[in-house]
């Protein structure tokens, strides 16, 4: 017994620390892309950059369990380009589709326009949505038109709010029942969830913006807590 619990724990820091990455210098084969408009996304020298005119979606192509944490660091960019807004660094992270066989939200691919996925089961965060003026995060329920926003997950003060031309450190993690994000090294929302969603698919989100990625990474948590 002993044995097979010193395997386990070995299997399990085996696992957190060998993370799946991406270091952006091979193209898009991990990444599919949902764009409402013709959008340019490129992964060259090591960063993404997704420049689009209206709604966007990037979704790592792997399925995700729990415990785990996404971590990157993304920069909004203002260079003066049409789409150069600061605005709207967004995330779905264990996300589900209720109408698709094996639960995945590339099974039925979608337009890329937002409304499109209310009816996905997921965890949201919309970091300088509406033009750099709210943070958001919300746990969607799978019904069209649902978007449930707890009073304490929607903020407008200065520091949950972007700042153009800096790479800054993002971590997204879901273990067991606490959902947490993190931005540039802050706390910014923790939810505890009792109906956790442990398994799903993590996307990029954004509209009408331009955003650069990079240091990618999916970790998987040796424990939940």
């Amino acid at each position: 017994m002993k044995r097979l619990a010193a395997s386990l724990m070995l299997v399990l820091l085996t696992a957190a620390a060998n993370p799946r990455t991406d270091d952006f210098r091979h193209g898009l084969s991990h990444w599919r892309v949902e764009a409402e408009a013709p959008s340019r996304v490129t992964a060259n020298d090591g960063v993404m950059d997704i420049d689009a005119p209206k709604g966007i979606s990037v979704w790592w192509g792997e399925e995700l369990t729990g415990p785990v944490a996404i971590e990157y660091e993304v920069m909004a960019v203002s260079e003066g380009g049409p789409n150069d807004a600061v605005s709207d660094v967004n995330a779905f992270w264990m996300a589900t589709d209720p109408a698709a066989p094996d639960g995945s939200p590339l099974t039925h691919p979608r337009s890329g326009a937002f409304a499109r996925y209310d009816t996905l089961k997921t965890y949201y965060v919309g970091i300088g949505g509406n033009r750099n003026t709210t943070t958001r995060m919300r746990r969607y329920v799978g019904e069209p038109g649902n978007r449930p926003l707890l009073p304490e997950h929607d903020r407008s003060d200065a520091a949950a709010l972007l700042v153009a031309n800096r790479w800054v450190p993002m971590r997204l993690a879901a273990e067991d029942g606490r959902i947490t994000v993190d931005y540039d090294g802050k706390r910014l929302f923790t939810l505890e969830d009792s109906a956790p969603y442990r398994r799903g698919w993590f996307a990029l989100r954004t509209t009408k913006s331009h955003l650069r990625i990079r240091n990618f990474r999916i970790v998987r948590l040796a424990t939940g807590r």
